[in-house]
């Protein structure tokens, strides 16, 4: 706060801090090891949020508590054990989600705006995070979920939770969240550079490109949640940008869950129908996913490997996610400063 505003307080005036404005990036979250007591605590936060499962709790928490989560752990310990971190004994979503919030931060510093970096699910919280924003002063803070495309599952909820700890400060600051980005140029040309990279450094081209989004259950879309219809726009966008047709870019959906259906085409068929008539390179790319985690690291690098290959296919290969490519920060930095306008001054009062 400015020496001609300080000027003003009465003496016994508890101390104030310089107001400014804080970023918060948000990812979904991670067991914090890989023991089935981890993978526990961390399914039953999850699977909990009624942003993600919608039935009645009257009705899902006998389901969740009984025949899912005694049984559930173990498989997705095997999962989590494939690709964990074991330099920093955490999951590569945390490492990543932490490298791409140091790299903000340091583009942030000459502005004197804090960057922190939070999980929905798990540590760190949203709550422990936006009080750390408050506590160095900031009365306004930028919320970037980091989901390029809008649901109720995933933005919403954090969205959601960013409020619910709204709700406990007497001191609330000003909250601006970012707004989905799916078709936003620059997202659609560093998705469409880090595809070409890819290639390139393979040394093959691919006969299909698949892009694989995260499923949703069907019954949400027809509820009206835009999710599919993000998804779809991506695809087609990023298939324009690399020149490619109908026949050999695919857009389809991964990780569903329980007996339901969710959209349509699946990943796992589509890759196995792919090889069965014929395909025999491929590469999927994940543009729903900005850093690369369980879904993309073990389910499709390990298990749609194996579903390919099995089927006929030869070549497989899944292009990173943007992670904290340079390029990406650029992205991420672009949508925080397009969400700025008029805040990075200090207060007044």
């Amino acid at each position: 706060m400015p020496d001609k505003v300080r000027s003003h307080l009465p003496e016994d005036h508890p101390p104030l801090l310089p107001e400014r404005t804080g970023v918060l990036i948000v990812n979904l979250g991670t067991p914090e090891g890989t023991d089935t007591g981890s993978i526990r605590r961390y399914l039953r936060e999850f699977l909990s949020d009624r942003r993600v499962i919608e039935l009645t709790p009257l009705l899902w928490q006998p389901i969740l508590n009984l025949f899912i989560l005694p049984f559930r752990p173990a498989k997705s310990a095997k999962a989590y054990t494939a690709i964990w971190d074991k330099q920093h004994n955490e999951s590569p979503l945390k490492v990543i989600t932490r490298a791409q919030g140091d790299a903000l931060a340091a583009r942030f510093q000459a502005r004197n705006i804090p960057v922190e970096w939070a999980m929905r699910y798990g540590a760190p919280t949203i709550s422990e995070k936006m009080h750390k924003l408050a506590n160095q002063g900031c009365n306004k803070i930028v919320v970037l979920a980091l989901y390029p495309q809008y649901s109720a599952t995933t933005s919403a909820s954090v969205f959601d939770q960013c409020f619910r700890v709204l709700m406990t400060m007497r001191r609330q600051p000003a909250i601006r969240t970012v707004a989905p980005y799916h078709d936003h140029p620059l997202y659609i040309e560093t998705l469409a550079q880090s595809v070409k990279r890819h290639i390139k450094e393979q040394g093959w081209e691919p006969d299909v490109i698949v892009a694989s989004f995260h499923g949703l259950p069907q019954e949400y879309f027809d509820a009206g949640d835009p999710y599919h219809c993000h998804c779809q726009k991506t695809g087609r966008l990023l298939r324009e940008a690399l020149g490619r047709d109908d026949n050999s870019f695919k857009v389809t959906f991964q990780s569903r869950f329980g007996p339901k259906e969710w959209l349509q085409p699946y990943t796992d068929k589509s890759l196995e129908a792919l090889a069965r008539q014929g395909v025999k390179n491929i590469m999927v790319v994940a543009p729903g996913f900005a850093a690369d985690c369980v879904e993309t690291l073990e389910e499709l690098s390990i298990e749609a490997r194996e579903i390919f290959i099995k089927a006929g296919g030869q070549r497989f290969s899944v292009v990173p996610c943007l992670n904290d490519h340079p390029d990406h920060i650029t992205l991420l930095e672009s949508l925080i400063i397009n969400n700025l306008g008029g805040w990075t001054g200090a207060g007044t009062e």
